[in-house]
């Protein structure tokens, strides 16, 4: 077997992530076979809907520390570009249903974000995890999720929360046990397949257009606090994950820095 399966029939392509030993964690391999999968999905008229699921424990636990560690750089490999994802780009102009198995961290959350529709097991946790990894938190997961404030600043400093809570805040369309997830995913493609093709194209791109996103002056404030700190913490954090041992941090190459950091005011 590879590391994704792929199920095709009755209008519904299913993306099955599999590297279960490694909680579905996104190598290079994994992130390239997502990008064909989605290609194809994005370009056949045999397919209506897509179901995006994982095996085992994790639905996905994002970057692969052990790989990011060997190649000595954090994020995904070069050999892997960002713009050629049609899903991770939010280019795949079809309704996609997250069924979550399991745990979704850093980028599995992502994934989990940029899906329409979400469909989870009960107990299970997600993390945005870029507080842990970068220089700069999750600050527009809430945003984009409708999230209130609070819990927005919650995902940013990368606490983690639970499907049942999720649920109530809204972020997640239904809660099913494990042996229900795929049959709940199915029925909500199956409900989906009966709409007029035309609606339901027109309603995705009303829907997506509606979701919210980071004013771009903000953007430019993070721009600068992504900058705003000692980059050897980067590589720190993910030796020590991949080491199982706490990290030893820097914070800043200049301690002065500290007293310096960019503000809303210092952008146009």
């Amino acid at each position: 077997m590879g590391v994704l399966e792929i199920e095709r029939g009755d209008g519904i392509m299913v993306l099955r992530m599999n590297r279960p030993e490694r909680l579905n964690a996104l190598n290079t391999e994994l992130r390239a076979a997502l990008i064909e999968a989605w290609t194809e999905f994005n370009a056949s008229p045999d397919f209506e809907v897509a179901i995006f699921t994982g095996t085992g424990r994790g639905f996905c636990a994002g970057e692969d520390m052990k790989e990011s560690v060997e190649r000595g750089a954090p994020g995904s490999s070069p050999a892997v570009r960002r713009e050629d994802d049609l899903y991770r780009t939010g280019r795949v102009n079809k309704p996609v249903i997250a069924a979550i198995n399991g745990l979704a961290m850093g980028g599995g959350f992502q994934l989990v974000e940029q899906a329409d529709l979400r469909v989870a097991v009960p107990g299970i946790l997600f993390e945005s995890s870029e507080a842990k990894r970068w220089l700069l938190g999750g600050y527009d997961h809430g945003l984009k999720g409708g999230l209130p404030h609070a819990i927005a600043t919650e995902l940013a400093f990368a606490f983690r929360l639970t499907s049942e809570r999720l649920h109530e805040l809204g972020f997640i369309n239904r809660l099913a046990e494990p042996d229900q997830l795929l049959p709940t995913a199915r029925e909500m493609a199956a409900h989906l397949l009966t709409l007029p093709p035309a609606c339901r194209v027109n309603t995705l791109t009303m829907m997506r257009a509606m979701r919210a996103t980071v004013p771009d002056r903000l953007e430019r404030l993070a721009a600068r606090l992504k900058e705003h700190g000692a980059k050897s913490d980067l590589m720190e954090s993910r030796k020590a994950f991949s080491e199982k041992r706490p990290p030893v941090f820097k914070g800043w190459d200049n301690p002065g820095d500290r007293n310096r950091t960019p503000r809303l005011e210092d952008v146009q």
